[in-house]
């Protein structure tokens, strides 16, 4: 007859388990064994902390000290009387209540304006031109620029100092350009140039300052600013 086996009797289909069960019971068993200590008695006895018995302070019995008794105070033998001071008269002092009499009616009031800023035009776009000392007898706008101009270009031409390049030891063409303003007297103000050279801008600045007073330019009949733009182009002879 042949042994007739079970399939739940079969422990080859769970042979992979009880092997994993194994293993995990054999590395645990392991890991207490490494991981266990013991210690030795005699470490206990060294570690242990002995404390002293506190000593009982002494606290020195205090004695109450005998202090005399303060002295009584001197009392003199006579004693001075004080007579008060006689009463002092007092200044009388004036009222500083006013009336309304005491006002007096201020006069009229004159309202103070402020003053108006004046006006700036470039020398090209002036309607009525500054007037050049000897150019007033032309009528004509455009005649008085020209004769400015003129005047103005034949008095630089004249006092300018033609030598002060080759003395600064320049050389070739050089440039000068000189801006100023006309106030409404007919001043030379706001003078200003830029040259090569600083002493070339101080001559320049010299020269302008000593132009004649004119008549003020005018713009729609009332006295205004006007700017000028002077160019002056010289050579120095090498």
């Amino acid at each position: 007859m042949q042994p007739k086996k079970n399939a739940k009797a079969d422990l080859q289909k769970r042979s992979n388990l009880f092997l994993s069960i194994g293993l995990i019971a054999g590395l645990l068993a392991s890991f207490l064994l490494i991981e266990w200590k013991t210690y030795d008695k005699k470490d206990f006895a060294k570690q242990q902390v002995y404390l002293d018995p506190l000593e009982e302070e002494v606290i020195p019995v205090t004695e109450p000290m005998n202090n005399p008794p303060p002295k009584p105070p001197v009392i003199p033998d006579v004693i001075e009387v004080i007579k008060d001071e006689p009463e002092l008269k007092e200044d009388d002092i004036k009222s500083t209540e006013t009336s309304l009499d005491d006002f007096v009616e201020p006069e009229e009031i004159v309202e103070h304006k402020p003053d108006e800023e004046v006006e700036t035009v470039p020398f090209t776009f002036i309607e009525d031109v500054p007037i050049y000392p000897g150019c007033g007898a032309l009528k004509d706008n455009a005649l008085r620029k020209n004769c400015m101009s003129e005047n103005i270009t034949n008095y630089v031409n004249k006092n300018f100092n033609k030598n002060l390049g080759s003395e600064l030891g320049l050389s070739g063409v050089n440039r000068i350009t000189i801006l100023f303003q006309i106030d409404t007297k007919g001043n030379i103000i706001n003078i200003q140039a830029r040259a090569p050279h600083a002493k070339l801008e101080e001559e320049a600045v010299k020269l302008i300052e000593a132009l004649p007073q004119m008549q003020p330019g005018k713009q729609r009949g009332k006295p205004v600013i006007v700017s000028y733009a002077l160019p002056i182009i010289f050579q120095v002879q090498d």
